[in-house]
Formats: structure tokens, C-alpha cells, sequence
């Protein structure tokens, strides 16, 4: 599945909330680890050494990977953004792991951060969570039991379903399916300037096609051998309802493609995959399907 994860750190705590979670995937999917430490040249003194990082990344390996398989720890100068994909690109098996901020705080979130152009730019599976300031343990938050998987019925979308299938083998995780549909714009205008409920019979029709999408969709899984596969079909906002459903969920993943009806043109930016990376306090695993 995967052959190696790559977790970038800027040796802050927030960015340090990503190890419990590469941890835990590294040691039921026995795969080596590499940390990822990168010197900005702009922001280095003339009296500093010219790479810093390697002590840290030793502590962080003996403290959360010494049974890894292997650990590689790299400290590298240049661009993070640019490094942390020209790393993993050389692998297409490398899964990134990384907070969506670190040093630059709590109050600076995706828009425009490492993170964000990452995603953006990386072919990789990555794995981003919103680090936290709360007491709620991190560790505890780390051992994953519920795989969400948004799905739109189309092919691109349906690429994130390969990837949770081998994660609920490895590490014993229900799977659950998720269809959302929304009644389109027209269907509530009756006359000018007046809206009315959609017709029962739409909604219906829409209700039992998700339905019967997800059915199959399930009936696929058992036959992989996955016993703890279930599905919703809910009517409303993607977004908001992937968000929604996770809160009422603990330990859960949020494993998505980053594109499906919208097409290969249109990625990250203004996606649903965007919007539930910015609220989820659940951890996405976005695959660029393309």
C-alpha cells in the first residue's frame, strides 16, 4: 500500500500533533518513516549553522519510532513546500503526513500555508489534520476506528474507496459509506418570486438512486472480505454533512477524493475537500484522483 510515509516538521508543537497518527499507520502498515526537517535560506542568520533540525529529528524518531522499520531523518534547505513534494514525488507508494500549520499559529490555517500548497501541488496520498490546542489527547485521537468515505457516484471519487479497503484490513476499521445529494436549485421555484418545497416524488427518486448506489457499493466490500461496512444516503450540504457525521463519531478518518462530479479541472480550492479540511476536527487522507 504504502512503502514509506514522509512527515514534515518545523519543530513546533502544533506540527508535532501529526506523529501519534503516523505512528499508528506506520506500525500496522510496517512501513519505513521519514522525517522531514527544512531550513528557509531567508530566514537563517549568517552566524547559524547551515542546516538545522537533525538533534530534533532524533528525539522525535526514538520517541514515537524505534520499533519503524526503518526512520530516515532529513534536514534539507530550500522552499518547504517545494521540498516536502519533490521528495515524496520520487515515490508514488510515499504517503505525506503533516499538520496543516505549525509555527505560524493557531490563527494562520490552510489559505496560503505549506499545507495548502502541497496539497495543491503534491500526486501523493496526504494525510492533514488541524492540530488543536484543546487537553483532548492527541494519542487517543490516533487510534482510528471509522473510515468515512464521501462518495458522488463517480469513478474519480470512488479511487479513495482502494485505499480505505486496504487501511480497514490493516488496522480493523469499520468503513462507512456516505452519499450526499441536494435537490437542485429549480426544483424549489414555483412562480417568480416564490419558493416551494420540492416535489416529493424528486426527492424520493434521489433519496432511493443514492441508496441503491451505496448498496452496491457495500455488497462490493463484503466481497473483499470486509465484514463492518455500512452506508448513508443524506440529503444536504456535502460538506457540512461529512463534518457532521464525523463529530457524532470518535477515532474516526475522513478518506476522500479531491475531486469527483466537478472534474479533473477543478481540484483543492472551493472543493468539498477543501471546506472539510478547514472544520473537521477528524483527520482527512485526501487522494488526488486524476
Amino acid at each position: 500500500m504504502y512503502r514509506k510515509i514522509l512527515v514534515p516538521l518545523d519543530g513546533s508543537k502544533l506540527a508535532e500533533q501529526i506523529l501519534p497518527f503516523a505512528q499508528s499507520l506506520a506500525q500496522a502498515l510496517q512501513t519505513s518513516v521519514e522525517l522531514l526537517s527544512v531550513n528557509e535560506p531567508d530566514k537563517m542568520t549568517a552566524s547559524a549553522p547551515p542546516l538545522q533540525g537533525g538533534k530534533y529529528l532524533d528525539e522525535v524518531a526514538k520517541k514515537y519510532f524505534a520499533s519503524a522499520r526503518r526512520v530516515d531523518k532529513i534536514v534539507e534547505l530550500g522552499s518547504p513546500a517545494e521540498v516536502i513534494v519533490d521528495r515524496a514525488s520520487s515515490d508514488p507508494a510515499c504517503l505525506i503526513a503533516m499538520a496543516t500549520h505549525g509555527m505560524s499559529g493557531i490563527r494562520r490555517w490552510l489559505i496560503g500555508s505549506v499545507a495548502s500548497k502541497v496539497a495543491q501541488t503534491a500526486a501523493n496520498p496526504l494525510l492533514l489534520i488541524r492540530p488543536s490546542e484543546d487537553a483532548e489527547p492527541v494519542a487517543a485521537r490516533s487510534q482510528l476506528k471509522t473510515l468515512f468515505v464521501p462518495l458522488d457516484g463517480s469513478g474519480l471519487a470512488e479511487r479513495a474507496l482502494r485505499h480505505a479497503v486496504e487501511l480497514a484490513k490493516r488496522m480493523n476499521c469499520e468503513i462507512h459509506l456516505m452519499r450526499m445529494y441536494t435537490l437542485p436549485a429549480n426544483v424549489y421555484v414555483l412562480a417568480d418570486g416564490v419558493i416551494g418545497q420540492g416535489p416529493a416524488q424528486y426527492r424520493e427518486a434521489m433519496q432511493q438512486e443514492a441508496a441503491t448506489y451505496l448498496d452496491g457499493k457495500v455488497e462490493e466490500l463484503r466481497a473483499h472480505g470486509l465484514d463492518r461496512v455500512i452506508a448513508t444516503a443524506i440529503e444536504g450540504d456535502p460538506a457540512s454533512e461529512i463534518i457532521d457525521i464525523d463529530v457524532k463519531t470518535p477515532n474516526g478518518l475522513i478518506v476522500m477524493s479531491t475531486h469527483g462530479r466537478s472534474g479533473v479541472g477543478r481540484w483543492l480550492l472551493g472543493s468539498v475537500a477543501e471546506k472539510v479540511i478547514q472544520h473537521s476536527a477528524a483527520p482527512v487522507l485526501l487522494i488526488r484522483a486524476g
